[in-house]
């Protein structure tokens, strides 16, 4: 957790992700990367300069066989509020309207959910566990299947809702999450959705695997690239001035 804290307090640094005095709420889906988002910032609210509160607020889609009971105790544990939003996602995606391609519907409808929720609690500020190979994946999806060059913000302010997304996760890479949430014993809630694990995401991540061999270090410089380029919004001079 050590390292995982010294990687999320320079991205937070880095981007000016918290001011003193501000509640950050975690978006918790019960997955290793919402899971250790919230972990890590409720450690780094102990000691980072900027004195913040963290709470937490998981979307109920209503997924049968989802129990978040293990994310409620972890919130406990950190100190953390929690607060559990049954949303019938998972009715009307799949059920109602059975969709062919459900997860851009269900998606939709859980940052709606969310953003209603943040209003409701008078909260402006949220978390997202987007980490360092979702930021390459994503440029890569977008490249390849919209031809555009484009990425997720490392800050991201919304103006219809008045809410700014932050991804402080995004120097840790996926095998750094695995490994984290292992060996601190974090609760992981699986996700029984009958689309996971066959998206466009993890078409991508099968690519990067297969190319990886014969390029070495294929998403440092990926992500490098994003950072240099920079993309809107990556520029950390910018965030300095």
């Amino acid at each position: 957790m050590q390292h995982i804290l010294s990687l999320v307090r320079r991205c937070v640094d880095d981007y000016r992700m918290i001011t003193d005095g501000e509640t950050v709420a975690v978006g918790v889906s019960g997955g290793k990367d919402s899971v250790l988002t919230l972990a890590a910032l409720a450690k780094l609210r102990d000691f980072h300069p900027a004195k913040f509160q963290v709470t937490a607020i998981t979307i109920d889609s209503g997924t049968p066989g989802m129990d978040f009971a293990p994310i409620a105790r972890l919130c406990q544990e950190l100190g953390v509020t929690y607060h559990l939003v049954p949303v019938p996602i998972y009715e009307i995606v799949f059920t109602a309207r059975q969709e062919k391609n459900p997860c851009s519907l269900c998606a939709k409808m859980r940052r709606g959910a969310l953003s209603t929720e943040l209003n409701r609690l008078g909260i402006s500020k949220i978390a997202l566990g987007h980490h360092y190979d979702d930021a390459v994946e994503t440029l890569l999806m977008s490249l390849f299947w919209e031809g555009r060059i484009s990425c997720f913000q490392p800050v991201t302010y919304l103006d219809r809702t008045k809410v700014t997304q932050i991804r402080p996760l995004l120097y840790v890479q996926e095998r750094e999450v695995r490994n984290a949430v292992a060996r601190c014993g974090l609760p992981v809630v699986e996700n029984p959705c009958p689309a996971n694990g066959s998206t466009a995401r993890e078409e991508m991540k099968e690519l990067i695997a297969q190319l990886e061999p014969q390029f070495p270090n294929l998403k440092k410089k990926i992500f490098g690239a994003i950072q240099r380029y920079p993309l809107y919004g990556w520029s950390m001079k910018e965030e300095q001035r």
